[in-house]
């Protein structure tokens, strides 16, 4: 049995700014609940705070059942980790505690053989046992072999850094749905996750008798797995009780009862105020109206004490602007393409206003394609190591968004001075493009310093205003908060020009004409059947 239970949680930042506001809610056994909001509104913020990793400002967690943790960013920075070290690191607590205890003894033992040692040695080797060390040892090569392949001895030793972002989150995820803990916190679980894989999650997630609070962008795994939605915005939360597909339609209803409340209370409001005023005015010289004068003051401010009620929370309004041009009726022609090591040749045509979505495997080779695609104007020398040929058509000029978001040319920057440096805008109106897309508070902070929802949206902005024709887009709603996302669609099907787009977002994907698959042999190929670059064939 496991719950978390959040009680009138606060949480004020370093520099004094107010996050979270008593914030309560509860998940109970077996629910898989989501927490989605705006980029910066504290979902992250809120999940340290469970997991402990913070200390709130007010209020308390509470809990059952042990609590699991993938944060959003699975490993150690900056440290070369074994695979050994990261799966101990999402092990309960009990269990690191004894392995580091059996280092110790391991260590001393080593510095001297004297039976002292000897018996701290086997202590420490029974305490692990108790632990349940060995155990979860026989767990963890379940989980490699179904991550990565192979036994847990062979791997073991391996540095984390040899395996792919989408290859450490699987091998995580394997280790905390099957090991001990029945409380999971997920933070972003499916980014680089391929489709497979996200899949994959899904299911297991719907299986597990675990309790579950993950945070994600992405809507088809909100709507397949979670049965409750947590929305944290305004400093608080709200909960609705069903899941994704009716949680629209229950924030539309939500804001319209707070804004019909609020209108009350105001009208009310205004009421008793002139009602004080006239009797204020009677009152004077007459003092069978200063009776009345006063209780109806004492009305007032009891009313104006108990505070308005809830307000409806401030709904994003980012708008992209994504203009685009005409070009000649071919944007790209490949003709024997083959990326070196990665793909077999290939030959495609994209035409004019196509919107092609391209699919695949991690590592199969489609960021590189549009990289190549991103450094095949006339002139230009590409990184990408490659045969046959590439060319774009007539005017078009190609526009890249980095999935990375690693953007050497941005850091040390201000959005506000990029904005007007890359694009030779005044201050006005670079700061009314970047408050377009939500930006304009940070329109002074370094781009290293922005979230990656930040990042994502400035990077889009950038091809707004460079008046790219073809849009090479990598990734882009991995960070994106579920409006941004919406926004970058309405803002795509509005654009006068070629997209291409490597995505894992499935829900993102159905918008497409047609999809450019990559296989896992190499192969390239094109399908209208979006099922079919899901890995699942055409009946």
């Amino acid at each position: 049995m496991g719950h978390v239970e959040v009680d009138a949680l606060t949480y004020v930042l370093p520099d004094g700014r107010l996050l979270l506001n008593e914030v309560s809610f509860r998940v109970g056994q077996g629910v898989k609940a989501a927490l989605v909001g705006p980029n910066g509104a504290g979902k992250t913020t809120l999940m340290r705070l469970i997991a402990g990793d913070l200390r709130p400002s007010g209020g308390r967690v509470a809990g059952s059942g042990g609590l699991g943790v993938m944060r959003q960013f699975v490993g150690v920075a900056g440290r070369r980790e074994t695979v050994r070290e990261l799966l101990l690191s999402v092990a309960p607590e009990r269990v690191r505690a004894a392995t580091a205890e059996l280092a110790r003894a391991e260590r001393a033992l080593r510095a001297s053989d004297e039976e002292p040692a000897q018996l701290a040695y086997a202590q420490a080797i029974t305490d692990y046992a108790d632990a349940g060390g060995y155990d979860l040892e026989v767990t963890w090569s379940v989980c490699t072999t179904s991550a990565l392949g192979v036994a847990f001895e062979e791997v073991a030793g391996r540095q984390v850094n040899t395996l792919s972002g989408g290859e450490q989150k699987k091998l995580v995820l394997e280790a905390l749905l099957r090991g001990p803990d029945e409380v999971l916190l997920l933070d972003e679980p499916d980014n680089y996750l391929d489709v497979p894989a996200k899949e994959w999650l899904e299911e297991r997630l719907r299986a597990t008798a675990k309790t579950v609070v993950l945070v994600s962008h992405d809507r088809r795994l909100l709507a397949e797995a979670a049965d409750r939605i947590v929305t944290v915005e305004s400093r608080g939360v709200w909960v609705h009780g069903g899941g994704f597909a009716s949680y629209a339609q229950a924030r539309r209803e939500r804001g319209e009862r707070l804004h019909e409340r609020r209108r009350r209370w105001d009208e009310e409001h205004t009421r008793l105020r002139r009602l004080l005023d006239d009797l204020r005015r009677r009152a004077t010289g007459n003092d069978a109206v200063a009776s009345a004068y006063r209780a109806a003051q004492t009305r007032l401010n009891r009313f104006e004490e108990a505070g308005p009620p809830e307000s409806a929370p401030k709904e994003q309004n980012i708008r992209m602007r994504l203009k685009g041009g005409r070009t000649g009726k071919r944007s790209v022609i490949c003709a024997s393409l083959e990326l070196t090591g990665l793909t077999k040749p290939f030959d495609t045509e994209i035409w004019y206003g196509e919107r092609i979505a391209i699919l695949g495997p991690n590592g199969s080779g489609k960021s590189h394609f549009l990289r190549l695609l991103a450094e095949s104007e006339p002139g230009a020398t590409s990184s990408v190591r490659h045969t046959g040929t590439v060319s774009l058509g007539s005017r078009v000029v190609p526009g890249h968004f980095v999935q990375t978001h690693a953007r050497p040319d941005l850091a040390g920057r201000a959005p506000a001075d990029i904005v007007m440096t890359e694009h030779a805008l005044g201050l006005n109106d670079a700061m009314a493009a970047l408050a377009r897309y939500e930006l304009a508070p940070a329109g002074r902070q370094s781009f290293e310093t922005l979230s990656g929802g930040q990042q994502a949206r400035l990077q889009i902005l950038l091809l707004e205003l460079s008046g790219a024709t073809l849009l090479l887009l990598d990734e882009p709603t991995d960070n994106l908060d579920l409006a941004s996302a919406q926004a970058l669609q309405d803002g795509l099907a509005s654009f006068s020009g070629t997209v291409l787009t490597v995505t894992h977002d499935r829900w993102f994907a159905a918008d497409f004409d047609r999809y450019l698959i990559f296989d896992a042999d190499g192969g390239v190929h094109e399908s209208a059947d979006l099922e079919e670059g899901r890995g699942r064939p055409r009946p």
